[in-house]
């Protein structure tokens, strides 16, 4: 494969340099970061036949510098992403989900994601409202059976992670009756 891109081998200030730029235009988490310096090395060490676990030493070094410096933060980085998914009308089980997945540990994840029925509320009818399901839903034109479209829009609410009667709530909700702060 006269094509096959040439890799140079991880160095510690090489790593430091890769973890930086990533982080320049990325938040992360620590175990992401690692992931990432994880997938670069893997790549530069299949490219020379050479054990990853060779330089795992050198990664831990990088995260646990960037950890020290204050550019990855696990508490922030949990509460921004907790925040901003809520805006968009994320559930709880979903930023919950999403923050495992970043590798955000269960203690720091619990003190994040408290169980606000007013913001998981707020949460639904702004998901319910961007999907535009429900109360949301154009009136115009609907030719479809009404149960079955409710039947539908709940089924979308508890993919979205949302329970069952909260679900309902937001779905059976009219027009009227919603607050200014769902609208």
């Amino acid at each position: 494969m006269p094509n096959k891109p040439k890799y140079k081998l991880p160095t510690e200030e090489r790593l430091k340099r890769s973890a930086v730029h990533y982080l320049e235009r990325y938040a992360s988490s620590s175990a992401n970061l690692r992931r990432v310096l994880e997938r670069k090395v893997l790549k530069a060490c299949q490219s020379h036949d050479r054990d990853p676990a060779e330089f795992a030493d050198l990664i831990d070094a990088v995260v646990e510098k960037c950890v020290v410096t204050g550019l990855v933060n696990d508490q922030a980085y949990a509460e921004t992403k907790t925040a901003s998914l809520r805006r968009r009308g994320g559930s709880k089980r979903k930023i919950e989900a999403q923050l495992i997945a970043k590798g955000i540990n269960r203690q720091t994840i619990e003190g994040v994601v408290q169980d606000d029925p007013e913001a998981e509320l707020e949460a639904a009818f702004r998901f319910a409202r961007r999907r535009r399901l429900g109360p949301y839903r154009s009136r115009i034109g609907a030719k479809r059976d009404p149960q079955l479209q409710r039947d539908k829009d709940l089924a979308a609410m508890c993919r979205a992670g949302f329970s069952f009667d909260l679900a309902r709530q937001v779905i059976d909700a009219e027009v009227d009756q919603i607050s200014n702060d769902y609208k």
